[in-house]
């Protein structure tokens, strides 16, 4: 008697073909927003050295960015649901690339500290923009593959920012001119995001008239009032910071701290970004198998161990190992805030946008504050604020499990 057919799970259903575009789409779009961000990040000690700045006065310069990122991230939310994450995002990065050719210019040939500063400004303006609509067109997709893929949207960042890192050091090393390499790095980044954002998922459309634009506003208003949206915003705040110390000053301060030269503090700088590329990679198997809350709980401390390492190693090997583990434990907690905000498909970008913007005042305080005391104690001691805030922000990791109606990620 033949043995009845074994008894087999029904197939997983297809992805469609269109969200497996959209998926490439906004992972060429991070790649490309952190090629730019970090082309700007690997030339900070050849324009400290054109301007001939101190630490207190580049942290100033630096301030520039973090202004414009702050002044659009309030509104970011509002532009994404109005024009769709494609189209936002396409502004922000025109804006971005015209903010990357007047620092290069500013920079590299008039020598004008104010034209920097503007040029930095128009930089954090379309950057900030752009975190909100790529972040929000993410967190839609991963929705719609079923999985968590948000940390790898990242982690095409950290890709994108690792090979800004390298072209940085290669640039400076040959003594490629600011405004040369500022300038063709901006034409790659607009022209590949123009690609990116064809593939994004159809936009919803907005509700018409003034009805729809109170609702539009009375959402951004409510998510500024929810305990849980503020708390994940205050944790992406301090991430933040972690991650924002490492670009702004990890190459400054190995020059200054352990006497390396120009291209060798860039390409320790490579190593951080690196360092977040593997953890972003990696990090989506480990939340999938454990969650949200244990893996944060264990990345965190590993950046705060790292970032001391960096510090007090004394021998420069070592605090390179510790520039490794600083990257590798900071690389989730800003994806997975986002993720966090955006659990609630109707409310993403609301709530993207408000958690972004606690996040971006990091970049907002992060330099003038690192800046003004390295002046005091040193650029490289300066940095050991980062453990201090880390170890604290365990309390907040809690906020980010998914809500009861959703499966654990």
């Amino acid at each position: 008697m033949r043995s009845a057919d074994p008894v087999t799970a029904p197939p997983a259903p297809a992805v469609p073909p269109a969200v497996l575009a959209a998926r490439t789409g906004v992972a060429v779009v991070f790649a490309l927003n952190g090629l730019a961000v970090a082309s700007w990040f690997a030339r900070v000690p050849a324009v400290r050295e054109s301007l001939d700045l101190s630490p207190g006065r580049l942290g100033l310069l630096l301030v520039a960015m973090s202004i414009g990122a702050m002044l659009a991230l309030p509104t970011a939310g509002l532009v994404a649901q109005r024009l769709g994450a494609a189209r936002a995002v396409v502004l922000a990065t025109v804006l971005l690339s015209l903010g990357l050719v007047v620092v290069g210019l500013a920079a590299g040939v008039a020598g004008s500290l104010p034209g920097v500063a503007v040029g930095l400004f128009a930089l954090g303006y379309g950057s900030g923009t752009c975190d909100v609509a790529m972040n929000v067109e993410g967190a839609a997709v991963e929705r719609r593959l079923g999985r968590t893929v948000m940390p790898r949207f990242h982690a095409a960042w950290s890709l994108g920012s690792v090979a800004g890192a390298g072209l940085g050091a290669g640039a400076a090393r040959l003594g490629v001119p600011v405004a040369a390499h500022l300038g063709l790095l901006a034409v790659v980044v607009l022209g590949g995001t123009l690609l990116g954002a064809r593939a994004f998922l159809p936009a919803q459309r907005p509700e018409p008239g003034k009805a729809g634009a109170k609702a539009r506003r009375g959402g951004l208003l409510t998510a500024w009032r929810e305990p849980r949206t503020l708390l994940v915003g205050a944790l992406v705040m301090v991430m933040a910071f972690s991650e924002g110390a490492a670009n702004d000053w990890v190459a400054v301060a190995f020059i200054d701290g352990y006497g390396v030269s120009e291209a060798t503090g860039v390409a320790v700088f490579a190593v951080f970004v690196a360092g977040m590329t593997l953890g972003r990679t990696a990090g989506t198997v480990t939340i999938d198998r454990w969650g949200r809350v244990p893996v944060l709980l264990g990345t965190i401390l590993l950046a705060a161990a790292g970032a001391g390492l960096a510090v007090l190693a004394g021998n420069g090997p070592v605090a390179i190992v510790g520039v490794a583990l600083w990257g590798l434990g900071a690389s989730l907690g800003f994806p997975v805030g986002m993720s966090a905000a955006a659990d609630d498909e109707d409310r993403a970008p609301y709530r993207v946008s408000v958690v972004a913007a606690i996040g971006y005042t990091a970049f907002l305080a992060g330099p003038p504050l690192l800046g003004l005391l390295g002046d005091r104690v040193g650029t490289l001691r300066a940095l050991l604020v980062v453990p201090l805030l880390l170890i604290p922000t365990l309390a907040l990791v809690p906020a980010t499990r998914p809500p009861a109606h959703r499966s654990s990620t």
